[in-house]
């Protein structure tokens, strides 16, 4: 049996058995829809609350997460218990000790895995580019993560993390179309799609001032009836990441924290980081965020000048949106072949520490 690959994000979660050149066979929310118990025995199921159990990139409810797991393992990828396989996680970045030992804990006393596995996300982006060392620049839902990577370690102390994400983006959005709308009842819902339709960056800051000045709008009809406008609002989505003043924050943009990222990191390291740039994360699919990314690099007034990498060819489309996965199953061919995972032995022998020992 193949090993699965499991990649957990604050908004999906991305997994299935390691097939490198294929997508993950199974993407789904990781929110999940809860009835509490007392509802229950009253009969009121609408009475469902919300439960997040990542949040900013690492698990926050230990319970929902266990029961998001037993879903996927068992329910969607078709696992018999007593005959439970191989798992490998990608980690969030500066993942805490932590939580890493607690997810292994998990993985041997509640699921009864086989072996587990865990590396970096960063590290697993830039093997579905086919590079073992260069720079991530990953843009979640909830958290960008900056990474250099050589010779695939994360040089940790030149990474950067900032708690900024795909669902500020859509706050910003739901604000702006809710100034220039003031008519039309917005769900969140509803502004997530309108931010993948309608979602651009702006070729430059000069186009994006004149944008703001005059843009046409575009009408588009809401799943309740309802009709919105939308025009200069859908360009502050992608210059909130160039320009963080638009979110109201005071902090460089992603271009000028790469550089400083690869500045942290020693010269001799530079080039090879430099010609390796993976963008990855679903907003990193942005209309018009590559060629901008790009241009920003190299009108930069350091001498680090970041190139964004394709990915190879017979890789799966939209590979930035789910590559730690496919990295993912990519090192699971080696890790579990060749016996270099965490053991049922490994973890009695020496408990959840094991972790940090076996798995980089």
């Amino acid at each position: 049996m193949e090993a699965v690959v499991v990649d957990a994000g604050s908004k999906l979660l991305k997994a299935g058995f390691a097939i490198p050149d294929q997508p993950p066979s199974v993407i789904m929310p990781t929110q999940m829809k809860c009835v509490p118990e007392e509802a229950i025995n009253d009969l009121k199921l609408s009475e469902e609350i919300t439960v997040d159990p990542i949040v900013r990139g690492f698990i926050s409810d230990w319970d929902a997460m266990e029961d998001l797991l037993h879903h996927l393992v068992y329910n969607s990828l078709g696992w018999e218990i007593g005959n439970e396989g191989h798992i490998l996680f990608a980690d969030p970045l500066l993942t805490p000790k932590a939580v890493r030992e607690r997810l292994v804990q998990m993985m041997f006393e509640k699921f009864n895995v086989a072996g587990f596995y865990a590396t970096e996300q960063a590290v697993l982006s830039l093997y579905a580019a086919g590079r073992i060392s260069g720079c991530t620049v990953d843009i979640g839902h909830g958290k960008i993560d900056i990474a250099p990577v050589i010779e695939g370690a994360v040089q940790h102390i030149a990474s950067r993390r900032f708690e900024i994400g795909g669902a500020d983006l859509t706050k910003l959005l739901a604000e702006k179309l809710g100034n220039s709308n003031p008519m039309v009842n917005l769900r969140i819902e509803d502004v997530e799609k309108l931010k993948e339709l309608y979602g651009r960056c702006a070729e430059d800051e000069l186009a994006y001032e004149k944008f703001q000045q005059s843009c046409p709008n575009e009408q588009h009809t809401l799943p309740d009836g309802q009709v919105i406008n939308v025009g200069k609002e859908k360009y502050a989505v992608g210059e909130a990441l160039f320009h963080p003043s638009v979110l109201g924050l005071e902090a460089h943009g992603i271009v000028e924290q790469l550089v400083r990222c690869i500045s942290c990191v020693p010269s001799e390291n530079h080039r090879q980081l430099l010609e390796s740039t993976v963008l990855c994360g679903a907003t990193s699919s942005l209309t018009g965020f590559e060629s901008r990314f790009q241009k920003e690099a190299n009108l930069s007034s350091s001498a680090i000048h970041p190139s964004v990498v394709k990915p190879p060819e017979y890789m799966p489309e939209n590979l930035s949106q789910y590559s730690a996965w496919v990295g993912g199953a990519i090192l699971a061919k080696v890790v579990f072949p060749q016996n270099q995972h965490v053991t049922k032995a490994d973890y009695d022998e020496n408990g959840p520490a094991v972790v940090h020992r076996k798995c980089f």
